[in-house]
């Protein structure tokens, strides 16, 4: 009989590699990545690879992932998120990213999370669930438009390459709220810009170019194939 690997010690080594690292920065982002089982976020064909620092294969016909576990945190803390702030994830993939902010908000705090492939939306569906994420809002659909039934958000987490910075999704931003997205050509060998857009006290806009990062084309009306 093959026993399974011991996930509570990889993530806490995982955590504290991090910290070590500087990968993760803050307290409440280290508090949450180890509460959050991540081995029961992977294709089970995967699992023994869940601390591993490399994106893997999710269930699905559009190539999705489950990012490196450091990407949670590259996206994550720039935006600032809080006890009590509401959160639109656009791409829930397999869950762990939704599951993650659902830690960071607290109980009083809102996480929705919106998913086009039906068959990862599912999984997604399913993993939040019996992990006890049950109270996160998982949309199946096209989510490249946002989600306007739940706006103003704190903080919007696009975790798909966008062809262009989505202005459009400004109106469901609160004011000082922040986005995060990946902008550029999913295909392209340079991968894409992480942009972080502000949205400030006037209305108007301010928009930070933080490194490049390479993810799958977000779909779509407002995506690289409509």
């Amino acid at each position: 009989m093959v026993s399974m690997p011991d996930f509570i010690t990889q993530r806490k080594a995982m955590v504290e590699r991090y910290q070590r690292t500087g990968y993760i920065k803050s307290q409440s982002m280290a508090e949450a990545v180890q509460r959050v089982p991540r081995e029961k976020f992977m294709d089970p064909n995967y699992m023994e690879h869940a601390y591993i620092d490399q994106p893997f294969p999710l269930p699905g016909d559009g190539g999705q992932t489950i990012s490196a576990p450091y990407m949670y945190r590259i996206f994550y803390e720039p935006l600032n998120i809080k006890h009590g702030d509401s959160i639109l994830e656009i791409g829930a993939g397999s869950g762990y990213g939704a599951a993650l902010a659902r830690e960071l908000v607290g109980e009083k705090g809102l996480v929705v999370t919106i998913e086009i492939n039906e068959i990862t939306c599912k999984f997604a569906e399913t993993n939040l669930k019996r992990t006890g994420y049950g109270d996160i809002k998982v949309i199946c659909g096209d989510g490249s438009a946002g989600y306007p039934e739940d706006a103003p958000y704190d903080a919007i987490c696009i975790t798909a390459a966008s062809p262009r910075v989505p202005y459009h999704l400004v109106e469901q931003m609160k004011t000082m709220g922040k986005l995060m997205v990946p902008v550029g050509n999913a295909y392209n060998m340079f991968g894409q810009d992480l942009i972080m857009i502000t949205k400030e006290m006037d209305g108007s806009t301010k928009e930070e170019n933080l490194m490049k990062v390479t993810y799958v084309p977000l779909l779509g009306k407002h995506g690289q194939y409509r």
